[in-house]
């Protein structure tokens, strides 16, 4: 066997449609009326599922180091004026009564 279809073949996975639509899969006639309705064929429909279920689920950037530090924040806070309608927090996911003031 050629490298070409070694390759070919430890890139592909088995695929079995479910008898019928539930929760966690699709029938082969659903995936049939997918791909129809996007004009692609099934196999292109399955990997525009996976892409829009990937960017759904999994973090679109690198994880980072966490909150910045307090020194770190007294920093950008000595640099960014404080206010109303601007402020400086160590995270974008800390609820507001939670965030850093100095």
């Amino acid at each position: 066997m050629s490298t070409r279809n070694q390759n070919n073949q430890n890139n592909q996975i088995a695929f079995r449609y479910r008898a019928t639509d539930s929760a966690t899969g699709v029938s082969r006639e659903t995936a049939k009326r997918l791909a129809a309705q996007l004009g692609v064929d099934e196999t292109q429909a399955i990997h525009q599922a996976l892409r829009e279920l990937a960017v759904r689920v999994l973090p679109q950037y690198e994880k980072d180091d966490g909150p910045l530090a307090a020194a770190q924040m007294r920093k950008i806070k000595k640099r960014v004026q404080q206010g109303t309608k601007r402020s400086a927090r160590s995270s974008l996911i800390e609820t507001e009564s939670a965030s850093m003031t100095d």
